[in-house]
């Protein structure tokens, strides 16, 4: 689904002229994502492993791209894509396909596509990884020259590494856009937010209950939320199975909502679309409690399907998962209000639910 077809532009009532053309910049690294689903178990060694379900899709930082565009917002990507048929179909999906922009990013001759191959069971993932840096000078990231200052935007996001600064993120704060954070795992086991320079350009940083605690050093994921926001305006802890929580310093408020439950297929890009979700809430001004449901639906509805980065729903899965729900008999009214405000957002569909989306994989002809 592309942007343009999605039909819902959340943001309609707050363009201006003098806005940015961009809602949300981003950069990183664009993986082919090969993904097995329907494994009992995990791969025995010296056996061979048969899944019941298959696909590849643009992964790695095309999830989050393609989550905030087919939410409706105008997504901006600079990434290094691969001089082969994968960086080839990669592109086309996320421009053609997604109408995700791409002026920022660029082919690099002679390089290969990074593959990583996920293999989903028991509600967990492993995964394979292979790839090199691409061919950068030495002010580069992520395989691309980046001007301090990248083009104006409404948003952008940043993944924060240990150790490193990335001059596009301070200029991108001095021209008015909202950071938005998120973190991986501390290879170095140092578990610092001093090492993490740029956080204090974000408006929000949203990590996972683990990554939270050890960071701030505390045994309770809601006291980490509320030490991190310390730091920055809006701390928002993701609790997995617990749904999420969230701290809004300059507000003095904080909210926290259950997580939807739903048979998992590929949890591959859920905590992207999460984190879409959340930037799509943020800056259409919702309250911060159906900020954290909006995000954690979208996340819930995602990890239903199998593609990463094709498993991101729109729109329209959001509209029949909410028509579906309210027909239900034994429905919990409580829970019903808590999504209430979609109601006002929503297109009217009879579509039926589930929805059927992009067969993710490569080598269909027309």
């Amino acid at each position: 689904m592309s942007t343009a077809s999605s039909g819902i532009d959340p943001l309609l009532g707050l363009r201006a002229p003098q806005d940015p053309a961009c809602d949300v910049f981003l950069t990183g690294t664009v993986f082919l994502d090969i993904i097995f689903t329907g494994l009992d178990s995990a791969p025995v060694r010296g056996t061979e492993s048969w899944a019941r379900g298959m696909g590849s899709s643009p992964g790695g930082v095309a999830n989050m791209a393609t989550a905030l565009a087919r939410l409706g917002l105008r997504t901006s990507l600079a990434a290094a894509f691969g001089d082969d048929h994968y960086g080839e179909y990669c592109w086309d999906a996320l421009e053609q396909g997604e109408s995700i922009d791409l002026s920022m990013s660029r082919t690099v001759p002679g390089w290969h596509s990074p593959v990583t191959v996920s293999m989903a069971y028991e509600g967990e993932r492993t995964m394979v990884s292979h790839g090199h840096e691409a061919p950068t000078a030495a002010s580069a990231v992520h395989g691309l020259t980046l001007p301090h200052c990248p083009p104006r935007a409404r948003a952008a996001v940043a993944s924060l590494t240990p150790g490193r600064t990335e001059p596009w993120v301070a200029g991108a704060a001095r021209d008015g856009a909202m950071l938005f954070a998120d973190v991986g795992w501390d290879e170095t086991g140092r578990w610092d937010l001093d090492a993490l320079p740029d956080l204090g350009h974000c408006l929000a940083f949203l990590p996972n209950a683990e990554e939270a605690m050890r960071y701030t050093r505390t045994d309770c994921p809601r006291a980490a939320a509320h030490a991190l926001a310390e730091r920055v305006p809006l701390a928002v802890v993701t609790l997995g199975a617990e749904g999420a929580y969230a701290v809004d310093r300059e507000a003095g408020t904080a909210a926290e909502v259950p997580a939807i439950e739903v048979e998992a297929l590929d949890p591959t890009g859920a905590g992207d679309v999460f984190v879409a979700g959340f930037v799509t809430g943020t800056l259409a001004g919702w309250p911060l409690a159906d900020r954290l449901a909006f995000a954690g639906l979208t996340a819930a509805l995602s990890v239903q399907e199998f593609g990463g980065s094709l498993s991101a729903p729109g729109w329209a899965e959001i509209a029949g998962w909410w028509q579906q729900v309210r027909t239900c008999a034994d429905q919990d009214p409580a829970a019903l209000e808590r999504y209430a405000f979609l109601e006002e957002l929503l297109p009217a569909t009879s579509r039926e639910w589930p929805l059927r989306r992009a067969v993710p994989t490569i080598g269909f002809r027309q």
